[in-house]
């Protein structure tokens, strides 16, 4: 099932996620419809906090990046209870977007390597190291169950050029071809 997404500014995205038990009700199905919204919105990565849910869970497939690194092609990977455990290496800029930021893109400075510990939708834990564009989307992800999100990272001087834009996105003033929830249309109900 295709699951809204919710928008920029409304108070969930700002919450870190709690840590979430084994026995997590209908967990597989909601994993099954986080990976149809993400596919469905066209993104390489889905956090339980864009969907209303402020638990420790989110969802990637970058195979979409395939043609820039081919290690990517079968990258699908299920995130549970993510604990980032080290970033490191020089900083590099990307141009990142964000399900619940439509028509924004900015260049994002990163960590190129990482390792993280989580458990798999199959409750198998992982402790592993990443790099390159598979670390990145983890840490673009990671933050949004630590309540962060992208635009977070900008310059004070980019945060203000694209204010009128954020504010226009949680009024519902955005085109996107996915369903979403505006936090000021949710406040005038």
């Amino acid at each position: 099932m295709k699951l809204p997404i919710i928008a920029y500014g409304d108070p969930v995205l700002k919450r870190k996620g709690v840590a979430i038990e084994k026995d997590y009700p209908d967990l597989q199905q909601l994993i099954a419809n986080m990976f149809e919204t993400m596919y469905a919105a066209h993104g390489v990565g889905l956090a339980a906090p864009q969907i209303g849910l402020s638990i420790r869970v989110f969802v990637i497939d970058a195979s979409p990046f395939v043609d820039d690194d081919p290690t990517l092609k079968d990258f699908k990977k299920v995130f549970i209870n993510a604990e980032l455990l080290d970033e490191h290496g020089e900083k590099w800029a990307f141009n990142e977007g964000c399900l619940s930021i439509p028509e924004i893109r900015e260049d994002v400075n990163r960590y190129p390597d990482i390792r993280i510990r989580y458990v798999d939708e199959n409750w198998v834990e992982h402790e592993e190291n990443f790099t390159g564009l598979a670390a990145r989307i983890i840490q673009h992800e990671y933050d949004h169950i630590e309540g962060k999100l992208f635009t977070e990272k900008l310059s004070p001087l980019r945060k203000a050029m694209i204010k009128s834009k954020l504010e226009a996105i949680s009024r519902g003033q955005v085109d996107v071809d996915y369903k979403m929830k505006f936090p000021a249309l949710k406040k005038k109900r």
